[in-house]
């Protein structure tokens, strides 16, 4: 038989499987609501990458229980394939958001430039600012803060700066929540190639048991 221990590590790391899930899934679902520095750092393809991350692991989660509870050793060798697709899944979202702040002062720079006027007078009286790297540059005439050229020149703060701040922070901590997925998904997988472990034993004595005549070990 399985340990209880042993069990019980699997569980804990099963639950914590099913966090991850709907941890992502709700986020990503949270994010779409109207926020302007939000709907700026995430665009529609983003989060919809982290809807269908959250689904296959809850997916996952879903069936490893009822994957844990058939006997034998293939249903686990199932899930651990499972965990193997999760961890690619992980590792593809964690990286490309990772990737994009490489570069997040030019990958802004065509963000905000492909809003709308209304939206960036919107970002410009929100955050205090004219115009991305300087007053020219994709600036919109309007609002409170800008309202012109001439208030654009005077007020010599532009958007880059609060932008990338707040992308930064959010993008690290997001690609820093995906990455610890993968401890999850780590841990699960060595705790099932346990379970596997100790099933191939329990396995191997029974066939040894019933060759003795079902009279066990002396």
């Amino acid at each position: 038989m399985v340990p209880k221990r042993l069990m019980a590590a699997w569980a804990f790391f099963d639950f914590c499987l099913m966090a991850a899930g709907i941890v992502a899934l709700v986020l990503s679902v949270i994010w779409r609501e109207p926020n302007l520095l939000l709907n700026l750092t995430f665009s529609s393809a983003d989060l919809t990458g982290g809807t269908v991350l959250g689904i296959v692991i809850l997916v996952t989660f879903a069936l490893s229980l009822v994957l844990i509870a058939q006997r034998g050793k293939t249903p686990l060798v199932i899930l651990n394939w499972l965990l193997l697709v999760d961890a690619i899944a992980i590792l593809f979202v964690g990286t490309y958001v990772w990737f994009y702040t490489l570069h997040e002062r030019n990958n802004y720079h065509k963000v905000f430039g492909m809003q709308s006027d209304a939206t960036k007078i919107e970002i410009q009286d929100s955050v205090k600012c004219c115009g991305y790297f300087n007053a020219t540059d994709e600036v919109a005439f309007g609002g409170t803060f800008c309202p012109n050229q001439a208030a654009a020149m005077a007020a010599n703060s532009f958007c880059v700066t609060p932008i990338t701040a707040f992308a930064d922070m959010t993008l690290n901590n997001v690609f820093s929540t995906v990455y610890g997925f993968m401890s999850i998904v780590i841990g699960l997988f060595l705790a099932t190639m346990c379970v596997i472990k100790k099933r191939q034993e329990h396995e191997r004595f029974e066939k040894i048991d019933a060759k003795r005549g079902g009279q066990g070990f002396v």
